[in-house]
């Protein structure tokens, strides 16, 4: 799987959730008949947004994309849809081209973050495996932490 595909399909599937989110906040706050969909879409939403950070991170990395650009594919999973956005504006500044640098045979790493990617991409299925843990350890953490505070 190339990083563009990856990247698109964890933004999509973050897009997916936001909308999903948005119908259980609907049905919860306006019709005030459930609140099951802000529970369910709530959590399917957080670990979409925590996959889909790893894999912008992943990406950022791999594209050698600048800070600015970095910081806009993580900020755009904070807006409803924005990582579709910011998806298709990548791919049409080619941001997105290429396959994984650092696959066997690809080019040698050079820093921590280039070395850690050339790990997960020379052993897909343990970083496949690390991702769902990682995922999990995160979304953990975050219910551990709780909501933000509301203002009253």
């Amino acid at each position: 799987m190339t990083p563009k595909l990856l990247f698109r399909r964890i933004a999509v599937a973050e897009a997916i959730t936001w909308a999903l989110l948005l119908i259980g906040m609907f049905l919860k706050y306006v019709t005030e008949t459930t609140e099951l969909g802000v529970r369910i879409f709530g959590m399917l939403h957080g670990v979409v947004f925590i996959a889909y950070g790893l894999i912008a991170i992943a990406t950022w990395i791999n594209q050698k994309w600048s800070l600015r650009t970095g910081l806009m594919a993580l900020v755009s999973a904070i807006p409803p849809f924005a990582t579709i956005l910011f998806d298709r504006s990548a791919e049409a500044a080619g941001h997105l081209e290429g396959p994984w640098r650092f696959a066997a045979g690809g080019d040698a790493p050079a820093s921590l973050p280039e070395r850690v990617l050339a790990w997960l991409t020379r052993n897909p299925a343990l970083a496949a495996v690390m991702g769902v843990v990682a995922v999990a350890g995160l979304t953990g953490i975050a219910l551990f932490v709780g909501p933000p505070a509301s203002g009253s």
